[in-house]
């Protein structure tokens, strides 16, 4: 199986253990040295806080069992363009790469409104592509917002 279907499958995973909780179905894996890391789902409901995106909250789990803010050499793959506050978080971790499914065309910060992984102001450039899986990626958060407006 292609690593990168591998992966985002088990973000997919964890989208799903949003979608449970009814917080928006977006999953994140945090790869390094060839084995998942850390992984982490959307809980701003939960948490009640802006800030508990999935990717911040694989990063900060990352951290922590590092012992670093350095995230040196690891993969994201994320079910959904990072946002403009992740991405910023994704470069200032220095991820090395992120694979995300579907994109998103409003406030995507990786390449559908914003470029900040390419931006060389940043400490840090990380690789990025984007469409991994994106039917599925896409198929999940487009079902729990048709679900909601029920």
């Amino acid at each position: 199986m292609d690593r990168k279907i591998k992966y985002m499958s088990k973000a997919l995973k964890e989208a799903e253990k949003a979608l449970e909780r009814e917080e928006v179905p977006i999953g994140c894996v945090i790869v390094k040295d060839g084995k998942i890391f850390t992984k982490a789902f959307n809980m701003r409901q939960t948490k009640r806080t802006a800030i508990a995106h999935a990717e911040m909250l694989a990063i900060e789990k990352a951290c922590r069992k590092l012992k670093d803010w350095r995230l040196d050499g690891a993969e994201m793959f994320v079910t959904l363009e990072p946002c403009a506050m992740c991405a910023g978080a994704i470069a200032g971790s220095r991820i090395k790469k992120v694979y995300f499914g579907a994109y998103e065309k409003k406030g995507g910060g990786v390449e559908s409104q914003f470029d900040i992984l390419d931006r060389s102001g940043m400490n840090h450039t990380v690789e990025h592509e984007g469409g991994i899986m994106e039917k599925e990626c896409s198929e999940i958060i487009k079902k729990f917002f048709k679900d909601r407006r029920k």
